[in-house]
């Protein structure tokens, strides 16, 4: 390869002699009166023409041969180098790169060659200095830069970056949408259920007469219904101290009409009438009578219809207690011990609000009567106790049964433990919801019931008028001393006995009264009061419409005109 490059600079011209390690030509200039030399060897494996630096200007041909391959001929004489050592000055004026020279003298241009070794790496080079932006590179054409050729990729709005932002944007945007969607719909259910319950929880207020402004008498239809029309389930439980003995008596009572829950204590003093006409006691009859006796001796008495008889020893009271987790009472009494022996010794159940109480300390409180008080004060304290267990009670019958069943009582037939499970699931649900009282039956003190003080408990409560006897039975006459000799009574009640009369002892009145009354309060009963009265002596004129005591289908007043007849 020997291509030449004129220059335009007078004769003198240039010669590839190469190419460097990025392919680029290297050029040589020529002296015009310097005759071309044939390279007769390949340039690429010629010293000089490697792949490191540029080439020197001296190409020694091979021995025995010009330098463009042909036989050797005396070279000319050359002015430039007379020495021959075959380097050509620049033209006058000009640099070795055709550049002018410094004080326009020529200046030799030396250039270093690196001979090419087979399989030899060349030296090692260090990267190009970075250059100025439109700096050249020494060595290339002016002509041409590599930075023309350099193609710059412009983004358009299509390409795979944008597309993919496009759609990153498009995708959050919808959801905040659904997540805007989704909180919408969200609050518009929860507003919803709000209003159904506002009017749910309104309707049951309603209907159980607690809205404000409405009176809780009135508020069910059920309380509208009169009271003998009511409907009742009523149980009688008998709490027998086995420590110290004696007994408690009080009466469960569910209004299933006016959906009320009552507990009625009932004195010891209570009198009763025997199935021989005689009269007795509560207490008595408990003890003598059992309770089936008892039972029907107290719907005789008060009116009532109960359906079962729950004997409760004070052991079982004590275990319910604890089986319902304790309850809270507030007490009224400091109670000691049962077992406490010395005086001062600290009380195990102490006077003050909400006082929780175990098993023991419940039995102890609500069997406690303190010296000189009466029996209602101990009755009422039984009564707390009873209320309490029905508040930590489960409103739940399956549950309520379960609790029962834990007692491990033998109950007195007809009730069971499954019946008395789910009456008692019912009291604790009303005692829960604030819909149960306990209230105590007045009696006189001689145990008999006053028209007036016990109207309230048995008409209201119990049914309010007594029951009816049945076809056939005898006639039930309540008999009141107002002639101021005890003993009057025992006489009047053995001839009523000896006529075929039931006899009720109505006590004592509280002030002698002169003249006798024979009383009845239904027409129907009107031809019996006449009966009565001519049984017991009195005169025709003592008999009138009136009101009698629950229980009694006529009233007696003795009056001192009441002459007893020989026995």
């Amino acid at each position: 390869m020997n291509d030449r490059y004129d220059a335009g600079y007078g004769d003198d011209h240039y010669e590839i002699v190469g190419y460097d390690e990025y392919g680029r030509p290297v050029y040589q200039r020529v002296a015009a009166q310097q005759a071309p030399q044939r390279q007769t060897h390949d340039p690429y494996t010629q010293p000089g023409y490697g792949y490191g630096g540029y080439d020197t200007g001296q190409q020694p041909a091979a021995p025995g041969y010009g330098s463009y391959g042909s036989p050797p001929s005396q070279p000319a004489y050359d002015p430039y180098d007379p020495y021959g050592t075959g380097t050509q000055p620049a033209a006058p004026g000009y640099g070795p790169y055709g550049q002018p020279g410094a004080g326009g003298q020529q200046q030799p241009r030396v250039a270093e060659q690196t001979a090419y070794i087979p399989q030899q790496a060349g030296p090692a080079e260090e990267p190009p200095a970075p250059r100025e932006p439109g700096e050249r590179e020494a060595g290339r054409d002016p002509e041409y830069d590599t930075g023309q050729f350099a193609f710059a990729e412009e983004p358009d709005g299509d390409s795979e970056d944008v597309i993919d932002w496009l759609k990153f944007t498009e995708n959050r945007t919808e959801r905040r949408e659904e997540a805007r969607r989704r909180a919408r719909s969200r609050i518009t259910a929860l507003v919803v259920v709000l209003a159904l319950v506002a009017v749910g929880g309104a309707g049951y207020l309603w209907y159980a007469g607690k809205l404000p402004g409405l009176s809780s008498s009135g508020a069910k239809a059920g309380r509208a219904v009169p009271a003998g029309a009511q409907k009742r389930d009523v149980i009688v439980v008998h709490l027998h101290n086995t420590g110290k003995g004696g007994t408690s008596t009080a009466l469960l009572v569910d209004n299933t009409t006016t959906e009320q829950g009552t507990t009625v204590l009932l004195p010891n003093s209570l009198a009763l009438t025997g199935d021989d006409g005689s009269t007795t006691t509560l207490a008595k009859s408990v003890d003598d009578d059992g309770a089936s006796g008892t039972r029907d001796q107290l719907d005789t008495v008060l009116g009532t219809d109960i359906q079962g008889t729950w004997r409760l020893d004070t052991p079982y009271l004590e275990n319910l207690v604890d089986l319902v987790g304790n309850v809270d009472v507030d007490t009224d009494a400091d109670v000691p011990a049962p077992d406490a022996k010395k005086k001062g010794t600290a009380p195990l159940v102490h006077r003050g609000k909400a006082q929780t109480l175990s098993g023991k300390m419940a039995v102890a409180y609500a069997t406690y009567r303190a010296p000189g008080e009466s029996q209602n004060a101990q009755l009422q304290r039984f009564g707390q106790v009873m209320q309490a267990v029905l508040r930590k009670l489960s409103s739940d019958p399956a549950d309520a049964t379960t609790t029962v069943q834990s007692l491990a009582q033998i109950l007195d037939p007809p009730l069971t433990d499954k019946d008395l499970g789910a009456f008692l699931a019912k009291l604790a649900d009303l005692a829960k919801g604030g819909d149960y009282k306990t209230a105590l039956l007045p009696v006189r003190p001689d145990g008999t019931l006053s028209a007036s003080t016990s109207d309230s408990v048995v008409k209201d409560i119990l049914g309010g008028t007594a029951k009816s006897p049945a076809a056939g039975s005898a006639v039930r006459v309540s008999v009141q001393n107002a002639t101021g000799v005890k003993n009057d009574t025992d006489k009047a009640r053995v001839v009523l006995l000896n006529g075929g009369f039931t006899f009720l002892d109505g006590g004592t009145a509280g002030s002698a009264r002169p003249a006798s009354q024979v009383l009845y309060a239904d027409a129907a009963d009107k031809e019996n009061a006449s009966e009565v009265a001519k049984t017991l002596g009195l005169p025709a004129g003592s008999v009138a419409k009136g009101k009698v005591s629950s229980g009694a289908d006529v009233l007696v007043v003795l009056g001192g005109d009441y002459r007893p007849s020989a026995p």
